[in-house]
């Protein structure tokens, strides 16, 4: 792999977490100009945590041009952020609610599902997609409590919260899960510890809620992408990993969020998954998931 910044992937940049679109150069492809709908989730209601930005806006742009109404959460600073995405939903003809919280209780995720519910009238799909991680430390001395804390509710604990507070909702018609795993899960990162562990956690719950649930008639299963250029980079990592993010991947580069959306689309499609669960579906740029 080169240094030369010449042919750095993204030029030197830096914010501090949870991180805005607005700041980030180049900006990223979350589908505005290049998804096109099929309608294969048609009048379906979808919640999807952490839409504001990202993976979680390319999901809720791609599910709206799918025919899906779409609920989706974000934290009191990514208000600008939440903004540009609910326009997008609503330039694609449906519903969306966004609701403003912070997912590391259990009060928090139960009133999220109840607040989606009563804008959308239910909810058949849940995506578990809001994440945190910090990749600037480099020992575990650094990783204090409440990082690690931190880390830890809102990647796994929320999960739990709201899949619990979504499920009678999800059997009526029945619906399924699709959850945010990682590459990481699989490649650990030593200054990305507690992050990892909690997508090595993600894709066990994963399957075992899919056995789980599998009589209801309920469908789980995750995405595991690999670096794809969303806030959450220049937010968490060191500036020079940042001009090389993703260089080490087969492909040799960073993934777009845009790129990440289809498979979640695919997962929620009653049509096209009816008969999947409890699997891990890669987007890693070649980086494998095995």
């Amino acid at each position: 792999m080169t240094t030369s910044d010449d042919t750095a992937s993204f030029p030197s940049q830096q914010q501090s977490p949870p991180g805005t679109t607005a700041e980030m150069r180049p900006q990223p492809d979350h589908g505005e100009q290049s998804y096109r709908g099929n309608q294969r989730l048609r009048d379906q209601r979808a919640l999807i945590t952490g839409g504001d930005s990202g993976i979680g806006r390319a999901v809720a742009i791609a599910y709206a041009r799918e025919g899906a109404d779409v609920a989706f959460t974000y934290l009191p600073e990514e208000a600008g952020d939440a903004e540009v995405t609910a326009s997008w939903g609503e330039q694609a003809g449906r519903r969306v609610a966004a609701i403003e919280a912070d997912l590391r209780t259990s009060g928090a995720c139960d009133g999220v599902v109840a607040a989606a519910v009563g804008e959308l009238g239910g909810i058949d799909v849940l995506v578990n997609n809001a994440g945190y991680q910090m990749a600037r430390d480099t020992s575990l001395e650094e990783l204090d409590d409440e990082r690690l804390q931190r880390t830890l509710d809102t990647n796994l604990s929320a999960l739990f919260w709201l899949s619990r507070a979504a499920l009678p909702h999800l059997r009526e018609r029945p619906g399924c899960i699709v959850n945010c795993s990682s590459i990481q899960a699989f490649e650990p990162s030593e200054t990305l510890l507690d992050y990892a562990a909690t997508k090595a956690a993600i894709n066990n719950v994963t399957v075992n809620l899919a056995a789980m649930l599998g009589a209801d008639g309920i469908r789980v299963n995750a995405v595991a992408p690999g670096p794809i250029w969303t806030p959450l980079q220049p937010a968490t990592q060191p500036e020079e990993k940042i001009r090389h993010f993703g260089e080490n991947t087969p492909l040799g580069r960073a993934g777009q969020p845009s790129e990440v959306a289809p498979a979640f689309v695919f997962l929620a499609s009653p049509a096209d998954a009816s008969y999947v669960s409890g699997t891990v579906l890669g987007v890693t740029g070649g980086r494998p998931v095995f």
